[in-house]
């Protein structure tokens, strides 16, 4: 344990001290994003390495679609624009334009290189990271990916091999790439959610206080997930003791004004918003979560060891949702159900079955905490330091 923090240590003065009095200010680029699954660990990332040093520099660069604008101007991080479309999915028509966008968001992706100087770029997915990390493979500059899915997105698989190293959450990830650039290091998951539950113990449940509401949290997200909120809806006068559970329900814009009435109209107490945003709170005191399994919320969850009902979205890419799920189910740190067998009955038994078996609930929370890994940001910069100093 003392060689492990005294690596630590001196991996940390290597990222802030180049052997004199004055600091080395370190600049890195994280290329990707697109959706909350790719930019938030980047956020995360970003975070922990201008932890290290204030005078570090991070600027993001990728498609600057309203989400990523909003998400980063929030976080604090510049963000630099690059014209690029995706190819998945497409007809041979649009897919030839998007291939015809590549040279040109390479050139673009170089001019921002050459000014910004970065020593090191991280791709965290989406095929915004494409030219972004080409043209920083031509500049020969450090490259490291980060994957948060069991099974690697394509854009990943491709760049994999201009890279140095690859950073992925899930032990069976590893076998996608060359063993030797891979550190399974898991998902980085926002410092206010793990700051919190070790504040509070969280994941530390009392059995003694089996006797207390049943505290539930539902979520799809910061959009809501409209089959799960209906499917709830439609579950609500099949739950037993109703006095004795205690809802907060994230519904999204579009249905919160029905889905708050079924639940009065029940008799059923909970919170029901179309957004929150003290999500570290309602994590740290829900006793179940009922959610998708997209790989920032299978992180978050297992970074503070809850027990969760996965419902995967059906249309995620390769069906990653499901795979994410399916390798916690497996090892009981985790239900899952998929979308095609939700059924108000089994919604309302699963919720039902722990609300009377809180040991349960308990085994299957202890279990989901041995997949978290709640340092992964800090085992990346880690080992992104290493890299620039190599």
């Amino acid at each position: 344990m003392l060689g492990l923090n005294l690596h630590t240590l001196l991996t940390c003065l290597l990222c802030t001290h180049n052997g004199s009095a004055n600091t080395v200010a370190r600049r890195i680029v994280i290329a990707g994003g697109g959706t909350g699954g790719h930019l938030f660990p980047g956020i995360t990332i970003a975070r922990e390495f201008m932890a290290r040093n204030v005078n570090n520099s991070v600027l993001f660069v990728s498609t600057a679609n309203p989400f990523e604008r909003s998400a980063l101007a929030r976080a604090g991080f510049p963000l630099r624009k690059i014209k690029v479309a995706g190819i998945k999915g497409l007809s041979r028509w649009q897919k030839l334009k998007s291939l015809l966008l590549i040279p040109v968001a390479v050139m673009q992706a170089v001019w921002i290189l050459v000014t910004f100087k970065p020593a090191l770029v991280v791709g965290v997915g989406s095929y915004a990271a494409g030219p972004v990390v080409l043209a920083a493979w031509l500049m020969r500059k450090r490259i490291v990916l980060h994957e948060q899915n069991i099974l690697p997105g394509i854009t990943n698989r491709v760049l994999a091999r201009f890279a140095n190293r690859i950073y992925v959450s899930f032990e069976n990830t590893a076998g996608n790439f060359e063993s030797h650039k891979v550190r399974i290091t898991g998902n980085p998951v926002r410092h206010e959610i793990i700051d919190r539950s070790a504040a509070s113990g969280a994941g530390d449940y009392d059995q003694t206080s089996d006797h207390r509401p049943l505290n539930v949290l539902i979520t799809g997200g910061s959009q809501g997930a409209h089959s799960i909120n209906m499917t709830m809806v439609d579950a609500l006068p099949h739950l037993n003791a109703k006095e004795q559970l205690d809802i907060v329900h994230q519904t999204g814009a579009d249905d919160e004004a029905a889905v708050k009435k079924a639940y009065q109209d029940h008799g059923v107490q909970g919170t029901i918003r179309a957004f929150f945003d003290d999500m570290d709170r309602r994590y740290r005191q829900a006793d179940l979560i009922i959610c998708r399994a997209g790989a920032t919320t299978v992180a978050e969850v297992t970074a503070i060891g809850k027990g969760v009902i996965f419902v995967p979205f059906p249309f995620a890419a390769d069906n990653h949702q499901v795979l994410n799920a399916r390798a916690l189910k497996a090892a009981g740190a985790a239900e899952m159900i998929e979308q095609k067998d939700l059924t108000p009955e089994i919604l309302a038994g699963r919720i039902n079955r722990y609300q009377t078996d809180r040991q349960a609930l308990t085994q299957m929370a202890r279990k989901a905490g041995t997949f978290g890994k709640p340092a992964a940001a800090r085992v990346i910069v880690d080992d992104m330091c290493e890299l620039m100093d190599a």
